[in-house]
């Protein structure tokens, strides 16, 4: 039987983390390296990504990155490709890389919910799509789809618009199922978490005006803390979750509960 130690350790596997330069993305693959795993970071921009990659480095861990547009299937290969030439293999996939648009439903713009739609789900899909091939071909890899509570419930109207992101997020947890339910017996694991309210660039203006509510409303009585996402990545990328496909954690302090 393995050791605890064992069953967390990912020495020798490597994790392709798109969005991975900052916020919650970061958190998750720092917490994948402390694990072992050597990382690919993929970011939209030059000067999110490059701090990262040095201090990611600069702390000893196997870091290489690259500017990616998930939502262009030119560039998502580009970096699957990439990931394989650096270090031969891809075990871990995090589709992370998210955005979201406010506008209430009868106001809300085409061209945006596509750009929402494109990036937080068709991204997560070419990826899992292009990085699932080279998986397939050792029969081995974990896939984490980071969804959202947003996926899991609506809103009144007095709540957020954001009806882009909540139908990418749904969405997601919905293929998170199907991928895993196809790949399950090839040797790939697929599941999700759906993170509560946590401090983010995306958050920043939200918590700004309604932190206080938002509190109220979680039976923990606070948002998410820095640091609380890292344990769970881990896990499902491990062997400690090897006999969980299909689900869907929800990290938010009991606020889908109540």
């Amino acid at each position: 039987m393995p050791t605890l130690k064992e069953l967390f350790d990912l020495s020798g596997k490597v994790a392709l983390v798109t969005g991975g330069s900052r916020g919650l993305g970061k958190e998750m693959a720092e917490g994948l390296a402390e694990a072992g795993a050597s990382l690919m970071l993929l970011a939209r921009r030059e000067q999110w990504l490059t701090p990262t990659v040095d201090e990611f480095r600069a702390r000893g861990f196997a870091c290489v990155g690259a500017l990616c547009d998930v939502s262009n299937v030119h560039d998502v290969q580009a970096a699957v490709d990439q990931t394989v030439a650096a270090y031969g293999q891809i075990d871990i996939l995090v589709n992370n890389a998210g955005v979201t648009w406010a506008e209430p439903i009868e106001e809300h713009s085409l061209e945006k919910w596509n750009m929402v739609l494109q990036i937080n789900l068709t991204g997560a899909f070419l990826f899992s799509q292009r990085a699932g091939r080279e998986m397939l071909k050792r029969r081995s890899g974990n896939i984490i789809n980071v969804a959202s509570v947003a996926g899991l419930r609506g809103s009144m109207e007095s709540g957020q618009h954001i009806v882009g992101y909540v139908a990418a997020k749904g969405g997601l947890i919905a293929m998170t199922r199907e991928f895993a339910a196809k790949w399950a017996r090839r040797g790939i694991r697929v599941n999700a978490i759906a993170p509560g309210f946590f401090p983010s660039r995306m958050t920043e203006r939200i918590l700004e005006a309604a932190q206080v509510h938002v509190e109220a409303s979680v039976p923990m009585g606070r948002v998410g803390n820095e640091g609380e996402l890292k344990g769970v990545a881990v896990f499902l990328a491990s062997p400690a979750s090897g006999y969980i496909t299909g689900h869907t954690i929800v990290v938010d302090g009991g606020g889908t509960i109540a």
